[in-house]
């Protein structure tokens, strides 16, 4: 019966309720099936929200974020990446996957994300770089280079912490080999995380550059069709 807070969580995503007053309900009516009292229920809500009150912080860079946008925060990216005529979609993207794998192997993962960095500044700066080269560009053109900057912030940040000595996968994986008395040195697997890190920046740097190819050929022969559509026309005339 401790179980129906999990099928109450379910029933109320499937009816896509406030996910806030869903957990909410479900850890209540848990507890309550459990014999907790609901002072005690209360009391852990408050003494969990104090203990992890810095993740609040969080909710503090959106209303920014959101500013910065209306008052032209993409735009203002783009047009400077413009101005450089030697920059491509690859090499943005290649930069920010460097800066975010650096960034997170010192353990500054707040340092770039989705919402605070690739959504207001890498994207808008990706697109900049395509649209100097290649003009405006088309919707599936600009999904996909979005979806690529995206792809730079998760692999950056997915192999780069596995350098920091203080990761929770690292730390994890210490306590489970000395619970299990193997002797384990937190330093030494943190260390081996680098070739995989360098590997994975080298792969994922071919895969950008092989991306920008594809923009190349695919304007390219767009740009060879436009010219060649009126030659028809003449000649059918």
């Amino acid at each position: 019966m401790v179980l129906i807070g999990v099928l109450l969580i379910m029933i109320g995503f499937i009816l896509k309720l406030n996910s806030a007053v869903v957990v909410t309900i479900s850890a209540l009516v848990t507890g309550i099936i459990a014999g907790i009292p609901v002072i005690d229920i209360i009391t852990q809500f408050g003494e969990a929200f104090t203990t992890n009150r810095y993740m609040s912080i969080l909710i503090i860079t959106l209303p920014v974020i959101g500013l910065l946008e209306k008052n032209g925060l993409q735009q203002q990216a783009a047009r400077i990446v413009r101005k450089i005529k030697s920059i491509t979609v690859g090499r943005v993207l290649t930069m920010y996957l460097l800066i975010r794998e650096l960034g997170a192997a010192l353990g500054l993962n707040s340092l770039g994300g989705h919402p605070q960095t690739v959504r207001p500044l890498i994207a808008p700066m990706a697109e900049g770089a395509a649209e100097a080269k290649y003009g405006k560009l088309p919707e599936k053109e600009q999904q996909e280079i979005r979806a690529q900057a995206a792809a730079a912030d998760n692999i950056g940040l997915f192999f780069g912490e596995d350098i920091f000595v203080a990761v929770g996968a690292i730390l994890l994986m210490t306590g489970f080999f000395k619970q299990n008395n193997i002797p384990a040195d937190p330093i030494a697997m943190a260390l081996w995380g680098i070739p995989t890190a360098i590997f994975a920046f080298i792969v994922h740097a071919i895969r950008l550059r092989i991306f920008d190819k594809k923009l190349n050929h695919r304007f390219r022969n767009s740009e060879k069709q436009e010219i060649e559509t009126p030659i028809r026309k003449e000649h059918q005339l």
